[in-house]
């Protein structure tokens, strides 16, 4: 368990935050120049504030100077030493605290790095370099890991590539990670915990399904972005080359999902997406109608709503027009009827 609270006035920005951060991976989420990495630079001691008081697990770390916190940190770019192979970059930090050269075998398992033992960074792809930077963090034997928006410098497939990993490393590293990224789905897939800055403040941590499903947010989250995440379950591989997944709403259809039957999969779905039936509709092309209630309505400034939508115990978003909403007479307790294509969920939007 991570305890935060950072004060720091800057020329013409002040920082002023406080929150606990459990264990798993919590997202640090918000615009450029929003304070996202100058909190973390705060908690591993890069930053000296005006005020701090970092508790780990019931220690406070403020005080100690940044070598003795026991953090491991990674950022944008993976900064391995060109002159030593993925093995030697690996047991750098190891060097300075032998016993995490115990975990070597667990770790290079975790990121699957066992076939880029031999290499030199220069011969390793940017998703390649950032799984053993990754990895060179773990081996230092930490608390808790930093990582500052280590995606942002990949392509598409480069990050495709390394995500499945932090989703291991989420699931399985047994330490609080804190991640900033400003990049929505990224978060949506990966964090359990999601912290919003705007400003230098706090406007909301939680569960990432409810803070990425608060209507409020959607200004911070950015219009086009904002949604929500719904959790199913993988139940069958269809011969036409769709998945199909069960949620508490009924079947989605996506294209062929690369997951065992069974899983219990995150879907984020774009409220842009997302479009409003009064009754289940006919003769249409999209697959996915999903039976739900409207639990809020709250109209925009400009010519837009946002809808929240309950389906069991979780919430969908979507973004209409306020003619809409007249048009079809919507009001909040009304059952209605979700209606997404298939094609609007990204493989980039679907993780474990």
């Amino acid at each position: 368990m991570l305890d935060v609270s950072l004060k720091h006035r800057f020329a013409g920005f002040d920082l002023d935050v406080a929150f606990t951060a459990p264990k798993g991976l919590t997202a640090i989420f918000g615009r450029s120049g929003a304070g996202k990495t100058s909190i973390i630079n705060a908690v591993a001691g890069l930053l000296q504030t005006d005020y701090a008081q970092v508790t780990l697990d019931g220690v406070e770390i403020s005080t100690l100077p940044t070598h003795l916190r026991n953090v491991g940190y990674v950022f944008q770019e993976a900064r391995l030493f060109p002159h030593m192979t993925v093995q030697r970059n690996l047991k750098y930090g190891s060097w300075f605290r032998p016993k995490a050269g115990r975990d070597f075998d667990r770790v290079v398992a975790l990121l699957g790095l066992e076939p880029l033992l031999a290499r030199a960074p220069l011969h390793l792809s940017g998703g390649e370099k950032q799984r053993v930077a990754i990895g060179r963090a773990l081996l230092s034997n930490p608390q808790i890991l930093l990582m500052d928006e280590p995606l942002s410098a990949l392509d598409a497939p480069r990050k495709a590539e390394i995500l499945p990993y932090l989703e291991r490393l989420r699931d399985e590293a047994g330490l609080p990670i804190l991640y900033v990224s400003h990049a929505l789905a990224e978060v949506a897939r990966l964090a359990t915990t999601m912290l919003v800055v705007e400003a230098g403040r706090l406007r909301r941590i939680g569960p990432t399904a409810e803070v990425l499903s608060d209507p409020s947010l959607a200004n911070v989250l950015g219009l086009r972005a904002a949604g929500s995440l719904i959790t199913a379950r993988l139940v069958a591989q269809e011969d036409d080359g769709l998945s199909r997944l069960e949620t508490a709403a009924g079947p989605v259809f996506l294209p062929r999902v690369a997951a065992s039957l069974g899983a219990l999969l995150r879907l984020r779905i774009p409220a842009q997406d997302v479009m409003i039936a009064l009754q289940a509709p006919q003769g249409i092309s999209a697959l996915n109608v999903l039976a739900v209630r409207i639990e809020a309505l709250r109209l925009g400034e400009g010519p837009g709503a946002i809808l929240t939508l309950a389906l069991g115990e979780e919430r969908l978003l979507a973004r209409i027009t306020q003619r809409s909403v007249a048009a079809l007479g919507l009001a909040v307790g009304q059952e209605v009827f979700a209606v997404l294509k298939s094609v609007a969920l990204a493989q980039g939007d679907i993780g474990g």
